[in-house]
């Protein structure tokens, strides 16, 4: 039996039993707990998967040399992936001189300069649509060929906390200075990442602090900041430090791809921004939110939600709401005392005993872009066409440099629904077999993966199922799962069905809901 495009999930759903509440702090794990597991878990939260090869390698060193080999990644080497036919010098905009000409134009009715700009800006803003299309190729590409997935993961983390998208900022190169500002970033000062990103000139275009001076200042960037990037909304400031900090923030603009601060633009008078007064300018203001307690809250909760268990307060029972708040306050305290450094805080997190207990596995619903890379990861299937791919998560819902808005993806269970489960589906398929639905517009690949190999050395049905679940899920299958699997492994008698039969059981493995969480 051939594997074929499984359009909804054909094995019968359990419900899942009630598990005890995770340890409410951040104690270790007990070394003599980290077993293939826990490496597993590890490598798939703090990157995209990894083989059992990788796998074992981490239990062969131990919890604490692994998490420090995750996190402290320095000493890996750097992706060599480069963005293809990048033009850095494209302006995808008329420039002054050019934009007086088109109103003098326009206005003495001159149509052949008309014409001739208007289509130079056209050429030049669809060659730009077109560069932000292969930067999405050229991302996708080194989250897949990385030898430091926590980077990668880290910069898709804070991809979609300040999130900034491309159809609004207009020029390709400002994304790419932006992506790479989140990677030097990853896993550094979150208040030096913040200072940083005030003075991003994709920021600063994308809510329009460009257009803030003095006398008429823009209220977004002041906004965003307090709301969604540094405390969360409604913790502890007011529409007055909103209006404030604008004040503050004028001024800080971008000429061509850089940043300028503008004296002349900029308000310098007395502001009271949280109670203090002085003549605060943006950094002021920055540092004056990141000085509140509930930064720290508010940005551990985020990570929590990112690497550990992204269910709704709402849907927990009260003991695991708890024990979730003790270990987001641990890390929050961990965070403070370390000044702001990230890096810390995921260490601790990773080693704990709370991150690895089993109400924390398979507690998160695949990113479209966790499911792309770590299907190539952790299985070992061929890259495939990365045009396909990135469409794949276009459709599933994650389009990388255009998140939806300024509070990026929801993800968790908005990732799920009818038609996005259908491509998520098909997309595992695909990167199995090469083969695409007919509805999809991705290149056939004839490129043939070896599923053999993850099952080397099972003999019967059984050990081949086994074998394969223990890969490709993150937590153990419910028995009538497994037993409909065996059934169908048995069943696949024929020399040709033989020979197919692993890449056959995976496929069906990675249509189960199970598939879809980390």
């Amino acid at each position: 039996m051939r594997p074929r495009y499984l359009r909804r999930t054909e094995v019968m759903a359990a419900a899942p039993e009630p598990r005890p509440a995770p340890p409410a702090d951040l104690r270790p794990l007990p070394a003599n707990r980290f077993d293939a597991a826990a490496a597993r878990h590890l490598l798939s939260r703090a990157g995209f998967g990894g083989t059992p090869a990788q796998v074992d390698a981490l239990v062969a060193m131990g919890l604490d040399k692994a998490v420090d080999l995750v996190v402290n990644y320095g000493s890996q080497p750097q992706a060599e992936v480069s963005p293809d036919d990048f033009d850095r010098e494209l302006v995808p905009y008329l420039s002054p001189d050019e934009r007086q000409q088109l109103v003098r134009a326009r206005r003495e009715r001159d149509e052949a300069t008309v014409e001739r700009l208007e289509r130079a800006e056209n050429q030049a803003r669809a060659q730009d649509r077109q560069q932000l299309v292969e930067l999405r190729k050229w991302w996708l590409a080194r989250m897949v060929e990385t030898a430091r997935p926590l980077e990668e993961k880290m910069t898709l983390f804070w991809h979609g906390h300040f999130a900034t998208g491309g159809r609004t900022v207009e020029d390709s190169w400002k994304m790419f200075q932006q992506n790479h500002l989140f990677r030097t970033h990853a896993t550094g000062n979150f208040a030096t990442l913040v200072l940083n990103v005030i003075r991003d000139p994709a920021m600063i275009r994308y809510l329009d602090n460009n257009q803030s001076r003095r006398g008429r200042p823009n209220e977004n960037l002041a906004r965003e900041l307090l709301e969604l990037f540094i405390l969360g909304e409604g913790s502890g400031y007011t529409e007055q430090d909103i209006k404030e900090g604008a004040r503050a923030l004028t001024g800080y603009t971008f000429q061509d791809e850089d940043f300028v601060f503008q004296q002349q633009n900029h308000d310098g008078g007395p502001k009271v921004i949280f109670g203090k007064k002085g003549n605060w300018n943006g950094d002021d203001f920055a540092r004056l939110a990141l000085s509140q307690k509930a930064c720290s809250t508010f940005i551990c909760g985020k990570l929590h939600r990112f690497f550990v268990n992204d269910t709704p307060d709402t849907d927990l029972p009260a003991t695991h709401r708890a024990a979730r708040a003790r270990a987001i306050e641990a890390m929050a305290a961990e965070l403070r005392d370390g000044q702001y450094e990230v890096a810390p805080v995921l260490a601790k997190l990773f080693r704990s005993a709370h991150f690895h207990d089993d109400a924390n596995r398979a507690a998160l619903i695949k990113s479209p872009v966790q499911l792309v890379v770590q299907t190539v990861r952790q299985l070992g299937t061929p890259v495939r066409q990365l045009s396909s791919l990135v469409a794949a998560c276009d459709l599933m819902g994650q389009n990388l440099f255009e998140p939806p808005n300024v509070k990026g993806w929801d993800g968790g269970r908005a990732w799920i629904n009818t038609s996005t489960l259908f491509v998520r589906q098909n997309v595992a398929i695909y990167l199995l077999t090469g083969k695409r639905p007919d509805i999809y517009d991705w290149e056939n690949d004839g490129a043939r993966f070896d599923a053999d190999a993850l099952a080397a050395g099972a003999a019967t049905p059984e050990a081949l199922v086994d074998r394969l679940l223990a890969v490709a899920l993150a937590a153990p299958a419910h028995p009538a799962r497994r037993d409909e699997l065996v059934r169908f492994a048995a069943a696949q008698t024929s020399p040709a069905a033989r020979t197919e039969r692993a890449l056959s059981t995976l496929a069906l493995i990675t249509a189960l809901p199970e598939y879809q969480l980390a």
